[in-house]
């Protein structure tokens, strides 16, 4: 799963911000991050940092077009890349029974990968800062295509674990970049449509290619989905290169991780990525066992669980865009107290439908996966602005790349504790843990506002 940010972040955002999801891998808000009357407003782009990674660009580089076409090519690694971090969920079960291993074990697969995600990406964002950004994003892809079709072909979890580790390098280089390139190959005046269709690559993979991915994995077998990824990966590859200048985005500077570590030790910071830290683990407690959740409460097979993935991409995408509005309306900390709120409800119902016999349970548990999925990503867009809110305009595109890192680093130990779960052959603890989780959350989100008003 793969996290998105937008690039530039001046003290009023001009259009959407997305964020990788998932891991991560986020998706695309709606609203204006808050004005800061203490922060002048920004006469020129004076640094551009993408969010994921840190990239900075100082100044629109002298290419930039009018055309979004540019943007549009870079949109399709983001579409492969959410893709394939959002469909391996539903298809742990079959992987599993294919390799004879336990679905504890190989939950690993989505451990290894956010965690190798959260942990690479900016490394490998300074380690390439040399290289030109159009370059940068084809090795991405490159190795991206690669590790999915070493998965295709795999014929071991050794080997299927190697394809997994060169996709989440692969997908922490290239988000970010994707992001901040684009930010800067266009005019001012169209950068925030520019970052929202790059985004919105992502987005599409939660609302279609999550349920496509499942549907052709339990009708086609789970290589077949890594096969068509590849075959998306190579499409965005050939993308690249007819649709984007070799010298695009010439200029682009590298935030250090000196001053990455700078912004991380601001109280103000810290409070809120302990939000997303905790959010985020409760949520990937949950999603990666969704299918033998629902084979253990509601009984359901191959169909059923494509279904209900559909179901919960498609209000996730809902979330993404309902969240974003909200925000404009009613500020960002209602929305995050409100999501999470939602977020741990839905939960402690998944939890208690165990109780229930699987005809009684159907319609409780449909409710709650639609919830859970709507409310997991309407906190997104709000938690964004927060954050750039919450330090000077020069580092709040630094403050969101901390929160990606946040964000999969909780991915990887909610999975983590998914997994140990799963391995004890208790189902209902997912629910409930989940539901704890977010309890966390919104005591520090509750912490956080005290301290703000005091």
């Amino acid at each position: 799963m793969a996290s998105i940010e937008a690039g530039r972040v001046p003290a009023r955002m001009q259009g959407p911000v997305s964020v990788h999801h998932p891991a991560c891998q986020a998706w695309p808000g709606r609203g204006e991050a808050p004005h800061r009357r203490d922060r002048p407003e920004p006469t020129s782009m004076s640094t551009t940092e993408n969010t994921s990674t840190g990239s900075a660009a100082a100044g629109i580089p002298h290419e930039a077009s009018g055309s979004l076409l540019p943007p549009a090519f870079l949109a399709l690694g983001t579409f492969a890349i959410g893709t394939e971090g959002f469909m391996i969920a539903p298809l742990l079960p079959t992987i599993a029974a294919d390799l004879k291993m336990s679905i504890s074990a190989t939950a690993t697969l989505i451990v290894v990968f956010t965690l190798l995600l959260a942990v690479s990406s900016p490394i490998s964002t300074v380690l390439t800062a040399r290289l030109r950004r159009r370059d940068t994003l084809l090795l991405a892809m490159a190795i991206f295509t690669a590790g999915n079709l070493i998965a295709a072909f795999s014929s071991s979890f050794a080997t299927l674990m190697m394809a997994r580790i060169l996709m989440a390098v692969a997908s922490g280089l290239y988000v970010p970049g994707a992001n901040s390139l684009a930010g800067v190959i266009v005019p001012e005046i169209k950068r925030g449509r520019a970052l929202a269709i790059v985004s919105g690559g992502m987005t599409i993979a939660i609302a279609l290619g999550l349920p496509l991915g499942a549907v052709v994995g339990h009708a086609f077998g789970w290589r077949a989905t890594f096969l068509a990824v590849a075959a998306m990966g190579l499409t965005a590859i050939i993308g690249i290169l007819l649709g984007v200048r070799s010298d695009a985005g010439a200029g682009v500077a590298v935030a250090s991780l000196s001053q990455r570590l700078r912004v991380v030790r601001q109280t103000s910071i810290l409070r809120l990525l302990g939000i997303s830290l905790f959010w985020a683990m409760g949520a990937y407690t949950a999603y990666p066992y969704i299918a033998p959740y629902l084979t253990a409460v509601l009984g359901f097979g191959p169909t059923g669980i494509s279904a209900t993935v559909s179901m919960w991409g498609i209000a996730a995408a809902l979330g993404v865009s309902v969240g974003g509005t909200l925000n404009d309306r009613l500020g960002s900390d209602r929305v995050v107290l409100g999501s999470l709120i939602a977020l741990a409800a839905a939960f402690a119902v998944m939890a208690l439908s165990v109780l229930l016999s699987p005809a009684q349970a159907l319609l409780p548990v449909l409710a709650a996966i639609a919830l859970w999925g709507f409310s997991v990503w309407s906190l997104f867009p709000a938690q964004m602005a927060r954050l750039i809110a919450a330090g000077p305009a020069s580092e709040a595109s630094v403050a969101l790349a901390l929160n990606t890192s946040t964000m999969y680093l909780g991915f990887s130990i909610g999975s983590a504790m998914g997994a140990g779960i799963i391995g004890a052959g208790v189902v209902w603890p997912i629910g409930a843990v989940a539901a704890l989780t977010e309890v966390v959350a919104i005591a520090l989100d509750r912490y956080r506002t005290s301290q703000v008003a005091s």
